[in-house]
């Protein structure tokens, strides 16, 4: 795809990126595809992928309790437990606010590692980076931000986003679906939003502005962004993913040029 060049033009030393079509088709790529770059906060869709195959094993329960009181798996994935951002203490009532939070995925980390009685790391990589062929993928340290991968790996993960092999699809569909409604909060990088929506561990679109995709981007889009400089999203509407690896920390180049992408990648593929 063409418009997968413009990651030439970005003032960072490395960038690789792809798009993959819902049939799992790599609809193009540029850059260093087996390049392994720190994901930071996309490291969350695969830990709450995780946390899903663990739902759909029975070994938890989105509605049982974990973290801090009142708190559920459910409250955890979608950063509404009331756990700080980087600090296991609780700065509001569960439920009743989009607390974007670390320490919440450490703490699904936790929980998941004590009802499986496997390291989340191990189980991670059982239930989710070896049957899909993420050879390359490994999270060392915090469910919330520690993994590394590629471009190569990613591009697997986001098929499975669109036609998934590991869950069922009513459960992917619950998990891009906006879990407690309504509730505001800050979205990082991109200040306070009303509504703040996020799914199980996916940010969801619908009208955030200003937002890291596209203005062509549907509301349905949803995916992550991470502070190294990553992103990968999925756009039902398109029956497209896109994602993109550099290894220049997130800054106002990138709230500048993601945009920019993600509209010739979605120009690109109605053309």
């Amino acid at each position: 795809m063409e418009s997968l060049r413009m990651i030439e033009n970005w003032p960072v030393s490395t960038a690789a990126a792809a798009v993959v079509r819902a049939d799992g088709t790599v609809a193009g790529s540029y850059g260093p595809a087996d390049h392994r770059f720190p994901l930071a906060s996309v490291t969350k869709p695969l830990a709450a992928y995780a946390a899903l195959v663990a739902v759909e094993e029975g070994a938890v329960e989105l509605d049982e309790p974990a973290g801090p009181e009142g708190a559920t798996v459910r409250h955890l994935l979608a950063h509404t437990s009331g756990l700080a951002f980087d600090e296991h203490r609780s700065a509001a009532a569960p439920g009743t606010r989009r607390l974007y939070s670390n320490a919440g995925f450490e703490v699904l980390g936790d929980h998941i590692a004590k009802a499986t009685d496997i390291p989340f790391a191990e189980y991670l990589r059982q239930a989710v980076l070896e049957p899909l062929g993420m050879a390359s993928t490994e999270l060392s340290g915090s469910p919330a931000k520690d993994g590394v991968s590629t471009v190569a790996d990613l591009t697997r993960f986001a098929a499975e986003l669109q036609a998934p092999r590991l869950l069922a699809d009513r459960t992917l569909a619950e998990a891009t679906a906006v879990a407690f409604p309504g509730l505001g909060g800050v979205l990082p990088g991109y200040g306070h939003q009303r509504p703040n929506d996020w799914g199980l561990g996916f940010e969801i679109r619908d009208g955030k502005s200003p937002h890291w995709t596209g203005a062509a981007s549907s509301p349905r889009t949803f995916g992550h962004f991470g502070q190294s400089g990553t992103f990968l999203w999925v756009d039902p509407d398109a029956r497209a993913a896109c994602v993109a690896l550099t290894d220049r920390a997130f800054g106002p180049w990138a709230i500048e040029v993601w945009p920019a992408l993600t509209d010739a990648v979605l120009a690109e593929l109605r053309a």
